[in-house]
């Protein structure tokens, strides 16, 4: 098993976000957490980061216990985020933020390597605009940045927050493209995800998280038959 959470509860003061959330993460697949604004999914992504360190509970990330870890340990030991809201660095190049995503990274080589073999394959829209300030790209074209930073720091674990939010359709269909394409070559990825039709189609396994807690999991395919997945968040 790659990831393990076991029972954590995430506080924000006095108030908690999260309770007592188990899910587990295989190798390869890409597992999906939909729910409603304010379930809790950000806040699960924020605690296998190290952004927020749960109150009780364990994550264990390859059979290592990383919930009291900083995120600068985490992401050295192969955890990657790309955030809701994608804040990429607006008034630096492309070329920049990505290489942002390299920085605890020394081998120079391997980090050219992975900008050419990796990032810039997956989008070259980047490598066109390598030179061009952050802030002048289009949304679409920042979640792409956001993602390839990501990438850069070569995780075997990558959480993505909201990816398609506020994107056209065709550039959510680019985006869903690409993440697809990323995990067929090796990456596992956990997918949050209000287009709950898109995280569901691109998941194998899938939790639904509701006021904090897990209210469904199972086979990606078994929700999008369930009743209840669909008359919440699939519209019909």
């Amino acid at each position: 098993m790659l990831l393990e959470i076991e029972n954590i509860t995430v506080h924000y003061y006095k108030v908690p976000a999260i309770r007592n959330i188990s899910i587990t993460v295989e190798d390869g697949e890409i597992v999906a957490l939909i729910g409603s604004n304010g379930a809790g999914k950000t806040t699960t992504l924020r605690a296998i980061s190290g952004l927020k360190h749960p109150t009780t509970g364990e994550i264990r990330f390859k059979g290592q216990r990383i919930d009291k870890l900083p995120p600068y340990k985490i992401n050295a030991l192969g955890i990657a985020m790309v955030p809701e809201g994608r804040r990429v660095f607006p008034q630096m190049t492309v070329l920049e933020n990505l290489l942002m995503g390299a920085f605890l990274r020394n081998d120079k080589e391997e980090i050219q390597k992975n900008l050419e073999d990796v990032v810039f394959r997956h989008f070259p829209r980047l490598k066109e605009r390598k030179n061009q300030d952050a802030g002048t790209l289009s949304g679409g074209e920042q979640q792409m940045l956001a993602m390839g930073r990501a990438l850069m720091s070569a995780p075997k674990l990558l959480l993505m927050d909201e990816p398609s939010l506020g994107l056209s359709p065709i550039m959510c269909g680019e985006i869903a493209k690409i993440i697809r394409n990323i995990h067929i070559e090796g990456k596992t990825v956990i997918l949050v995800e209000q287009n709950a039709r898109l995280a569901l189609a691109l998941s194998r396994h899938a939790y639904v998280i509701e006021t904090g807690g897990i209210a469904l999991s199972g086979p990606a395919k078994d929700l999008r038959n369930n009743d209840d997945v669909k008359k919440s968040y699939l519209g019909g």
